[in-house]
C-alpha cells in the first residue's frame, strides 16, 4: 500500500505552528486538536522542524517549568525524516521503527502534502490483513 492510499482514507489536512509559537500554544494546539505532533512552518507549506508530545516531556525535564514560555524552535526536532505520496507503507514502518518517529510529514514537490502517525501505519497494515484474510477464506470455500 501507498503512502498516497493512506492520505485519501484519513485526509490531508496538517496542523503547523510558527516557530516563535510558545509551548504553551503549542499544548492547546496538541490538546485541542487530540494530536500527538505539529508541523513547525512559517508557512503552512516548508517544513521547519516537528514537534511532539515527547518533546516538551524531554524540555519539561530538563528545564522545569520555563520550558512553557519558550518558543516552539527551542524544543522541536530539526532533523525531520520526510516521506511522498508514493511511498511504500511497510518501508515507512521500518522507518519510523528504526529512527522511533511517531509522526512523518508527507512531502510532495517540496511542500507539506499531509502527514502520517505510526497509528495510521499500523491501521494501514491491519486493513491489508483483513482483506488478505478474506480473500483467503473466500478462496478456501471455494
Amino acid at each position: 500500500m501507498l503512502i498516497r492510499t493512506v492520505l485519501r482514507r484519513k485526509g490531508t489536512d496538517v496542523v503547523t505552528v510558527p516557530p516563535d509559537a510558545t509551548v504553551t500554544e503549542l499544548l492547546a494546539v496538541l490538546a485541542e486538536r487530540n494530536i500527538g505532533a505539529v508541523v513547525v512552518s512559517e508557512d503552512g507549506l516548508a517544513i521547519t522542524g516537528i514537534v511532539s508530545e515527547r518533546d516538551v516531556v524531554r524540555r519539561l525535564a530538563d528545564r522545569g517549568a520555563a520550558v512553557f514560555d519558550l518558543p516552539v524552535s527551542a524544543i522541536m526536532t530539526t532533523e525531520v525524516h520526510t516521506c511522498t505520496p508514493e511511498a511504500n507503507v511497510d518501508e515507512l514502518r521500518r522507518t519510523m521503527t528504526n529512527h522511533r518517529v511517531r509522526h512523518v510529514p508527507v512531502v510532495r514537490e517540496g511542500r507539506l502534502a499531509g502527514i502520517v502517525s505510526i497509528g495510521d501505519v499500523v491501521k494501514s497494515s491491519i486493513d491489508d490483513l483483513e482483506t488478505e484474510n478474506e480473500a483467503l477464506v473466500g478462496y478456501i470455500r471455494g
